[in-house]
């Protein structure tokens, strides 16, 4: 065996990243900055050839065979490894089911002999990208938005609020009007309704669609558009943004018109029956948290998730929170009157995944993580909630390392925090610094906390 195949085997690999999502999967390696691939969450059956879906499968059986293909394709097309080296981390949402949960699992461990998962709140890894601690993590993915509170790293349940309003519903909304708007120009000059071409617009089309052309108009400009359609009068309605043409299959064209553009994101921000939105899950997050939290976590607001990307977005967002501060139902409970948002050091669709790759760089991943062999001993998948987590994973840690009294993501958050905070002072006062600033010497320790 060469020498340097010696020394990389002493050396243990770096962890793999997961982050399955409804439509798209994040992978990578820990430590990196970026995924390495970003795929679909679908794979081709290997019994019937047919394209499936990975979170539209409801029998463990027929996951179990789905996850099988599906990895299979991650680790010997994309990232190269083999998989009894390379611990996993998954990035989760806190409304996975259980079901998928175990079956994952069960694939890791029986297939493809994996040492070691960690299952890792995503809304949690947000927070270690930006290194804070208190902070209201809003997802838009897509079929739902979901806001959780997490207050001194620890997420607040009874906070988190869902509604049904993402990127499908703005599919839903794009392919209606599309349907009955659209003109397709082909070959000819003559222009003929995109309905009577085809009835159904593909998924994968509507999502080129809404990336290359639609966006999200400011407060004022939709204000102005809902006061034209109440009174049907076009005289106030603002002129519409240009048209532009998409290419379609076999040399088609269709004219996208420039209202269509805008007005397909208008359901994420239009109040239903229960006068639920976007923004109004923000504001009933922050009351069902403690009074002493909801200044701190107004001003510390992320938004993650693919269809936050949308332009204008984050400005309609922060608009239609400060003008339902002005609402009675919310002017009588809430007593600040401005908000603030992170920029996260990555495209908002990551995110949770580059704080996966942070996690998994650290040394705690050892004995954090749920072992192989624990598992063949128990058959049991722990919960990052459950109550008797941490007797659960007190058992993971070996002999030799003495685990902290709460054996959970969000004590190690703080514990990462604080080592970070001690090296910044450290940082400030080193030697070199003192004599650059002129210090005498009896200012060479650093000040300790009151």
């Amino acid at each position: 065996m060469p020498l340097y195949e010696g020394l990389t085997a002493a050396v243990e690999k770096t962890a793999v990243i997961f982050d399955l999502g409804t439509v798209y999967t994040k992978v990578g390696f820990a430590g990196e900055c970026q995924p390495r691939a970003i795929i679909r969450s679908e794979v081709k059956c290997t019994k019937t050839n047919k394209v499936i879906k990975v979170f539209e499968q409801t029998e463990d059986d027929e996951l179990y065979d789905t996850l099988i293909d599906f990895l299979h394709v991650i680790y010997f097309r994309h990232l190269l490894v083999n998989t009894r080296d390379r611990r996993v981390i998954i990035c989760e949402s806190f409304l996975c089911p259980s079901s998928f949960r175990e079956t994952l699992a069960k694939v890791l461990f029986k297939h493809y002999e994996v040492p070691s998962i960690l299952y890792a709140p995503s809304h949690l890894l947000v927070l270690f990208t930006l290194g804070i601690n208190t902070a209201l993590v809003i997802d838009c993915g897509y079929k739902e938005t979901l806001v959780l509170p997490v207050c001194e790293c620890t997420p607040i349940l009874k906070g988190w609020q869902g509604i049904p309003l993402a990127g499908c519903a703005i599919y839903k909304r794009l392919e209606a009007h599309l349907l009955e708007n659209g003109m397709v120009r082909g070959h000819s000059v003559e222009e003929k309704p995109l309905s009577s071409i085809m009835g159904h617009v593909q998924e994968a089309v509507l999502e080129d669609i809404k990336v290359k052309t639609c966006f999200v108009c400011n407060f004022q400009r939709s204000a102005k558009i809902k006061e034209s359609l109440l009174d049907g009068s076009a005289v106030k309605r603002p002129p519409p943004p240009p048209a532009v043409e998409y290419p379609l299959d076999g040399g088609r064209i269709l004219a996208i018109d420039g209202q269509i553009r805008e007005i397909v994101c208008e359901v994420l921000f239009e109040q239903d029956n229960e006068e639920k939105s976007v923004a109004t899950l923000i504001l009933d997050s922050i009351i069902q948290c403690p009074i002493d939290f909801r200044k701190t976590l107004a001003h510390n607001l992320v938004c993650v998730g693919g269809t936050t990307m949308l332009p204008g977005f984050k400005d309609r967002l922060m608009s239609e929170l400060k003008n339902l501060l002005e609402r009675p139902k919310y002017r009588q409970k809430l007593a600040f009157r401005n908000f603030k948002m992170h920029s996260p050091p990555s495209q908002p669709n990551y995110t949770a995944w580059l704080g996966g790759a942070i996690l998994g760089s650290l040394e705690v991943l050892s004995y954090r993580s749920l072992s192989k062999e624990h598992y063949r001993e128990t058959g049991r998948v722990p919960d990052w909630c459950m109550l008797d987590a941490e007797a659960q994973l007190a058992e993971l840690a070996p002999k030799d390392k003495v685990p902290p009294q709460r054996m959970n993501i969000g004590s190690l958050t703080k514990t990462l925090l604080a080592r970070r905070r001690e090296s910044d002072v450290k940082r400030e006062w080193s030697p070199r610094r003192k004599e650059s600033s002129g210090l005498s010497d009896q200012s060479e320790t650093p000040p300790t906390k009151q």
